[in-house]
C-alpha cells in the first residue's frame, strides 16, 4: 500500500506539528519585537520620568535635603500664584502669535512652490531648511539686535515714517512677538516641506482638469490641496501645539540681563522657564514637579482640543 503527501499550496509536504506552532509563535512573536526597542526607550526616557514627576510633585522635595509629604499643597499653591497664571497667559500669547502665521505662511508656500516654474527648484526648496538647521542661539543673537531699541533695523525703519522706537524686550506685547517671529522664523520651512511632499503626492492631471473646468488657483488650492493636506495639516497643528507651549530656548536667550524671568516683570517669561526657575535657581523641586504637571494637562488638553477640531473640518463646498 502506498501512502501520498498530500503537497501544501508551495509544493511541499506540511511541516510537522512542532514546527509549524514555533513558526506560528514567532509570527505572532515578531512584530512586537520589532517595535519593541522603541516602547523601552520610552518606559525609561518618557513614561518613568513623567510618573517620577507626580511624584515628586507631591512633596516638598529638597534635592540634598529631606523629602517632606505635601500632598496636594504644591498645587494648592500653584492656582493661587500669580507668576504661574503669567506665565500661563504669556505660554498661550507667544503660542498663538507664532504657530498661526507658521501655519498660514507654510500652507501658502507649499502651494506657490508646488505650481511655480523654477530653475534649481530642489535648491530653493532645500534652503527652507536653512532656518531648521541654524542655530537658536545664533538666531536670537541676530533677531534681538534686529529689534534693538536704539540700533535695530526694524526701529530704524519704523523710524522713517515717523513712527517713535519700539522696545521690544522690555514691553510685553513686544517681547512676545519678537519670540513669536523667531520661532515662526525657525519653523515655517519645515512645516513648507511637510506641505509641499503631500501636494507633490497630488497627480498633476487633477489640476489639469480642474484648470479645464474653469477653475481658478483659489478653487483648486481649497478643493483640491486643502483635502489632500489634510492629514498632514492635523499633523502639524498637533505637534505645533505641543511644541509652541513648551517654548524655553529662545525666551531664554531674549532678555541676557533677567534670563530666568525673562525680564524684570516676568513679561515673557513661559511655563518652561518659570519651571526651570523654581526647580533649578530656587530648588524647590516638588513646586517645580506642579508646574511640570500643570504643563502636562496643558498641553495635553490644547492638543487634544485642536486635533478634534482640525479633524472636523471640512472640504469648503461651492
Amino acid at each position: 500500500m502506498t501512502t501520498s503527501i498530500t503537497p501544501t499550496k508551495a509544493g511541499l509536504p506540511p511541516a510537522p506539528p512542532v514546527e509549524a506552532a514555533r513558526r506560528g509563535f514567532t509570527e505572532i512573536i515578531a512584530p512586537y519585537a520589532y517595535i519593541a526597542p522603541f516602547f523601552l526607550l520610552f518606559a525609561v526616557f518618557g513614561l518613568i520620568p513623567l510618573l517620577f514627576t507626580f511624584y515628586v510633585a507631591l512633596f516638598d522635595w529638597n534635592p540634598i535635603g529631606e523629602h517632606v509629604f505635601v500632598g496636594l499643597d504644591n498645587f494648592d499653591r500653584l492656582l493661587g500664584d500669580v507668576r504661574f497664571w503669567n506665565a500661563a497667559r504669556n505660554t498661550v500669547s507667544i503660542w498663538l502669535l507664532s504657530t498661526v502665521p507658521q501655519l498660514l505662511v507654510a500652507l501658502l508656500l507649499a502651494h506657490l512652490l508646488n505650481h511655480a516654474r523654477l530653475r534649481l527648484a530642489v535648491f530653493f526648496r532645500m534652503t527652507m531648511l536653512v532656518p531648521y538647521i541654524t542655530s537658536v542661539a545664533a538666531t536670537a543673537i541676530v533677531f534681538v539686535q534686529m529689534f534693538d531699541r536704539d540700533y535695530g533695523l526694524l526701529n530704524w525703519l519704523l523710524g522713517l515714517v515717523g513712527v517713535e522706537h519700539i522696545d521690544f524686550t522690555q514691553s510685553v506685547a513686544g517681547s512676545h512677538v519678537l519670540i513669536a517671529v523667531m520661532v515662526t522664523w525657525r519653523w515655517f520651512g519645515y512645516t513648507t516641506l511637510l506641505y509641499l511632499a503631500s501636494l507633490q503626492a497630488v497627480p498633476r492631471a487633477i489640476y489639469e482638469a480642474a484648470a479645464v473646468d474653469g477653475a481658478g488657483d483659489v478653487r483648486q488650492f481649497l478643493h483640491i490641496s486643502l483635502p489632500a493636506l489634510r492629514p498632514v495639516i492635523v499633523f502639524t497643528i498637533v505637534t505645533s501645539t505641543i511644541g509652541g507651549l513648551q517654548i524655553f530656548t529662545e525666551a531664554l536667550l531674549v532678555n541676557r540681563g533677567a534670563a530666568n524671568t525673562c525680564g524684570p516683570i516676568r513679561q515673557c517669561q513661559t511655563l518652561t522657564l518659570f519651571l526651570f526657575e523654581q526647580g533649578f535657581i530656587q530648588f524647590k523641586f516638588g513646586y517645580a514637579a506642579a508646574i511640570g504637571v500643570a504643563l502636562f494637562v496643558m498641553v495635553v488638553g490644547l492638543a487634544g482640543l485642536n486635533y478634534f477640531l482640525s479633524t472636523r473640518i471640512r472640504p469648503v463646498k461651492g
